[in-house]
């Protein structure tokens, strides 16, 4: 498929989803105006409208999952994760209120943005010196593409065409072996929370997809 087609696919995708949201919107708003006697008001039914819209507008698409193991075999650990993120639409995200909830079967934590952002440049991205900067519990963005800078300017996706990197040192009570899995759930200020479950591959490499 060329990217002319894609690009015309994203946008297809991107409208059908606004014209849902907006059709769930104004049918939960009809029926609640019906349950309540038509006694709603039309701020309240703009609301339920404007939320429906928002859903859709703030979804952040997880296009890939990748981990580096540590180590030697048969020992090998997942320490460090990162997750190429993107907007749905062409919109404004603040990346700087999204939380981030890490998860197995015996630990629940959340994670917080450090601001901690630069561009991917030449280095390796498990390599890049943001690593070294993350606190425990944060995480940071290596910028993959942003023609404008707002990311690295302003904490904020503004296009559809921006993508980037959420990375994440796991500490060590989510270091994952060949078997074991995590849930990473995004939960933006407003908007769709976006989860993934990640199980970790054979080490037989070291930088792996989950």
């Amino acid at each position: 498929m060329t990217k002319r087609k894609q690009k015309g696919s994203v946008g297809l995708i991107a409208i059908i989803l606004l014209l849902s949201a907006l059709l769930i919107g104004v049918t939960a708003a009809s029926i609640i105006s019906i349950s309540n006697n038509g006694n709603f008001s039309e701020e309240n039914i703009e609301k339920i409208v404007d939320d429906a819209v928002n859903e859709i507008t703030t979804y952040i698409q997880i296009k890939d999952a990748i981990g580096k193991y540590y180590g030697e075999p048969p020992n090998q650990c997942i320490e460090k994760i990162a997750l190429m993120i993107t907007p749905l639409i062409s919109q404004e995200i603040d990346i700087s209120c999204l939380k981030i909830q890490i998860s197995n079967k015996d630990n629940l934590h959340f994670a917080i943005y450090n601001n901690k952002v630069d561009n991917i440049g030449s280095n390796p991205l498990f390599e890049h010196y943001l690593w070294k900067e993350l606190s425990n519990l944060s995480f940071g963005l290596i910028v993959i593409n942003d023609n404008d800078n707002s990311l690295k300017d302003f904490n904020t996706f503004n296009k559809n065409s921006d993508v980037a990197y959420i990375i994440i040192n796991l500490p060590k009570e989510y270091h994952m072996k060949k078997g074991d899995e995590i849930r990473v759930t995004l939960f933006p200020s407003t908007g769709i929370e976006r989860s993934i479950n990640l199980l970790a591959p054979l080490p037989i490499k070291n930088i792996v997809t989950f």
